[in-house]
């Protein structure tokens, strides 16, 4: 039964994603019988609890009510883990256009916001209602075929049960052994290769690796040079190395004419460069942005490193390439690290991050707080860790006008922006703010009455989303903090990355500008990663400043020298010109020749070796150096 639903699963998700299938009739062959093997073994792991049961109960046992209750017990377990598995795929295909992967198992720690975004989203008692008529129709049907009547009446003796069971725990047991994840990824084509996938096995397979070490499983090259090829490109025009050390990459930046306007850093939750006018949207879901764009340095081909929100904020405060596994947001011993903060705290800022949910989800207000912003968010009894010494700041109940599973809604958050500026700007000192939205996520629910479309739907959310930005800065306007303040408004990541490859690099592509600077408005078209933004916004503000940071201020870069990394957690990319330079956890190297109208991919089969060093050197010491404590601000 099991193996029968897999497969019908597995075809729905065929014709689902057809738009993004190579039809290649032998892969396709291939990844539905590589889904069987998988299907089989984890079918067969369902059952091996139960096999050893019968093999060892006594044989008066056998139709006992000790033997009824317990069997009927295992098997309502085990459908109901049958049946929501292969539903909950459904919609994590819809999201990601994968099988269950790290974020699965990422999303079984917030109980508080998984399950409250699971009632919001979607109709919890239908889909209890129709797990429960499952189990119920699987049990009448069993019944009626008389299938109980033969199992509690079977007595026969353990000698030949002994040999049902060997028949069902060598092939489960070998199978789990033999086969891994990664023999499914076969092709260049993404869908292909997760058609071959089955959920649960995946999902343990991430459950096991949420963390990879570079060193083990990624192409590597000799050490020193890979600091020497990464030291060459580091390097901006107006910067020199603070010492001979080969692998200190501690650059003196100089410039003129300091400016220290307070900055506000927000962070728009999953807001695609396609939701805009400027990149051909037609449906008007972001007029305040589309006009912002018009007034601001606007940044038309910038990049997201990876597709979820830790990877954002890692890009933007870290300003690194995604190093595989968890974002380093999430990971152990990330206190103290040189970041952008440590840039801003030299400089006599204080900084702050406002988060309208509890930022012990995807551990942020340790990784913040261990950075030395202030916490601002709604605090639901979660606290910071021990080592952290921060101040943590409550959003009370009574300055919350609407909220969901993620957090108050984006009018209410920037309220709180407001807010804590006013009481720095009364101290008379500098602030910079990080400030992470949440309405533009399911279950996309925002106060009524704000805009023209109903709740629920995407877009709808991220026209409200525009709406909230558009009165946050009407209503800053009116401070006097306002004019010496610089607005940087960037996406965390897109809304999808479902797509045809590994890395769908027009999946990645954001929108980002820097409004309220005293100069006249740009576009800057050159290719530039999210890792660059925070430079870039450091040389238009003319500091003179020690980094450590991988990120590169685009107008200090060299004509050519453009890059752009984007990663999920196992497949690392680097984009430079119209090559895009790809590494994996089976240390294969692959490049590709990038389409410049969609971004699509051809693979390259005589590849440019100096372009895969540079990526490798990239990745490779960015991962060493946060693994050895090389990171950590001095």
């Amino acid at each position: 039964m099991y193996i029968l639903f897999s497969g019908i699963i597995r075809l729905a998700f065929l014709i689902w994603s057809s738009k993004n299938l190579d039809f290649n009739m032998i892969n396709i062959l291939r990844a539905f019988f590589t889904g069987f093997c998988y299907d089989f073994a984890v079918g067969t792991l369902f059952l091996l609890l139960y096999s050893v049961y019968l093999l060892l109960l006594p044989k008066r046992w056998i139709g006992s009510k000790f033997d009824k209750v317990f069997t009927y017990v295992y098997l309502g377990i085990v459908l109901l883990i049958i049946y929501f598995s292969l539903l909950a795929e459904i919609p994590f295909w819809d999201e990601f256009g994968v099988r269950f992967n790290f974020i699965a198992v990422d999303y079984l720690i917030y109980t508080y916001e998984v399950f409250s975004n699971i009632n919001e989203s979607y109709p919890l008692p239908l889909i209890i209602f129709i797990l429960a008529a499952l189990i119920v129709v699987t049990f009448l049907i069993l019944h009626k075929r008389k299938i109980f009547q033969k199992t509690f009446s079977d007595k026969r003796p353990i000698s030949k049960r002994l040999v049902f069971f060997s028949i069902l725990v060598f092939p489960a047991v070998a199978l789990s052994i033999i086969l891994k994840n990664k023999q499914a990824d076969f092709t260049n084509n993404l869908v292909i290769n997760e058609l071959g996938k089955n959920g649960t096995f995946s999902f343990f397979t991430a459950f096991k690796s949420n963390q990879l070490d570079y060193e083990t499983f990624y192409p590597k090259i000799d050490d020193k040079k890979a600091y020497s090829v990464l030291k060459k490109h580091l390097l901006q025009n107006n910067q020199s190395y603070v010492s001979n050390k080969w692998d200190d990459i501690s650059r003196a930046t100089k410039a003129e004419n300091e400016q220290h306007p307070n900055v506000i850093l927000i962070a728009i939750e999953s807001f695609s460069a396609d939701f805009l006018k400027a990149f051909g949207n037609k449906d008007n879901l972001t007029p305040n942005y589309d006009k912002l764009a018009e007034e601001s340095i606007f940044f038309t081909n910038l990049y997201a490193t990876g597709t979820r929100t830790v990877r954002g904020m890692e890009a933007l405060t870290l300003s690194v390439p995604p190093t595989p596994g968890n974002s380093i947001v999430r990971r152990p011993d990330n206190q103290n690290l040189f970041s952008v903060a440590t840039i801003f705290l030299k400089k006599n800022y204080q900084p702050y991050f406002i988060y309208g949910g509890d930022g012990y989800f995807d551990n942020m207000n340790n990784f913040f707080g261990g950075q030395g912003f202030n916490i601002v968010d709604r605090n639901r009894g979660n606290p910071l860790s021990d080592e952290i010494k921060t101040q943590r700041l409550n959003i009370p109940d009574d300055e919350v006008s609407f909220e969901n599973a993620w957090g108050i809604c984006d009018e209410d958050l920037y309220k709180q922006s407001i807010k804590y500026a006013d009481k720095s700007s009364k101290l008379n000192k500098p602030f910079f703010q990080f400030v992470m939205t949440t309405s533009n996520h399911k279950p996309y629910t925002f106060p009524t009455g704000r805009i023209d479309l109903p709740q629920g739907d995407r877009n709808a959310a991220v026209k409200y989303t525009d709406y909230a930005l558009g009165k946050f800065l009407a209503d800053a306007k009116a401070k006097p903090w306002f004019k010496n303040t610089v607005f940087v408004i960037v996406a965390d990541h897109c809304a999808s990355s479902a797509g045809k490859w590994e890395i769908n690099i027009d999946k990645h592509h954001i929108p980002a500008i820097i409004y309220n600077l005293p100069q006249t408005a740009e576009k800057i078209d050159r290719l530039t990663s999210q890792i660059d933004l925070m430079p870039t916004l450091f040389g238009y503000l003319g500091w003179n400043y020690t980094t450590s940071l991988y990120g590169k201020d685009i107008h200090q870069t060299k004509p050519g020298e453009e890059r752009a990394f984007i990663g999920n957690y196992r497949t690392l990319g680097m984009l430079k010109g119209n090559t895009f330079t790809q590494i994996d956890d089976r240390k294969k190297v692959k490049q590709f020749a990038v389409k410049d109208s969609d971004k699509s991919l051809n693979e390259i089969k005589s590849k440019n070796q100096q372009l895969v060093s540079e990526t490798i050197s990239y990745y490779q010491t960015a991962s060493e150096r946060f693994k050895n404590g090389k990171m950590k601000a001095k």
